[in-house]
């Protein structure tokens, strides 16, 4: 069994941690369940050094984060100082504004991330890249992912693969994950269901379609330190209840 290696993306509590009481509680809850771990996501405007203290408070290792991209352009100094308060050394983005998207889009941020990810590799610390399900739209035959992981060098560019994400995009996950190795200290756990009116729905870990053993197989060959979960919407269940169903399936396929 692979151990401490599963985190909460707290993405999917954000209704919770708008201030420092609710992130406190939240903290608690998610430690409760089992989780060594999480992804700071989604957080109100608070105190970092507040954080730090909660999550170390709750036995809790910040993994990993998502902080926007005109933070990394305009803020790298704030950012790095953050990140070094929590003891984290996985920065990362949720998404990149839409005039990114396209073959100069493409261009433009690999060109802007350059001098982003060296000062980053300067403090020990990498920059990841979490995908949504456009960036499998194809230009010339090649899809946006492929491109961009082609283009930059894993010093440069981590990948953060969502596995909802590429199935919604019409991928295939533990594919795109074995593709990822060597490259992906991230992998972003996420289930997908169908409701009886064909629509995709997101799902706990293992209540879903996708193939798990295959994704995991893939993980663990391509070096993945971090299993992050993440559910963008719970629906009418609570959110630290997908959580926790989320968390004892994966106790049972072999993490923790």
């Amino acid at each position: 069994m692979l151990k401490n290696v599963v985190g909460a993306q707290l993405y999917t509590v954000r209704e919770y941690t708008k201030t420092l009481p609710g992130i406190a509680e939240s903290l608690k809850k998610v430690a409760d369940i089992g989780y060594t771990a999480i992804q700071i996501s989604g957080f109100g405007p608070v105190d970092p050094k507040e954080v730090a203290k909660l999550a170390e408070d709750n036995g809790l290792t910040v993994a990993a984060t998502h902080m926007s991209w005109p933070m990394f352009l305009n803020d790298l100094d704030q950012v790095i100082e953050t990140h070094k308060m929590w003891n984290c050394v996985h920065p990362a983005i949720g998404s990149l504004p839409r005039e990114y998207r396209g073959v100069e889009g493409l261009k433009r941020f690999l060109d802007e991330l350059a001098p982003i990810a060296q000062k980053l590799a300067a403090e020990g610390m990498d920059f990841s890249y979490h995908n949504h399900n456009h960036e499998l739209v194809k230009y010339g035959g090649k899809t946006w992912l492929d491109m961009m992981y082609g283009q930059a060098s894993p010093d440069m560019l981590k990948a953060e693969i969502d596995t909802y994400w590429i199935q919604a995009g019409g991928g295939d996950p533990a594919a795109w994950v074995a593709q990822c190795a060597g490259r992906e200290p991230l992998l972003h756990l996420k289930d997908m269901i169908v409701t009886p009116e064909r629509e995709q729905r997101f799902a706990e870990i293992g209540e879903g379609n996708l193939n798990w053993p295959a994704i995991m197989e893939a993980a663990k060959a391509g070096g993945v330190e971090w299993y992050l979960v993440e559910q963008d919407q719970c629906y009418e269940r609570d959110p630290f209840e997908s959580l926790a169903i989320s968390y004892r399936n994966l106790v049972a396929m072999g993490l923790s």
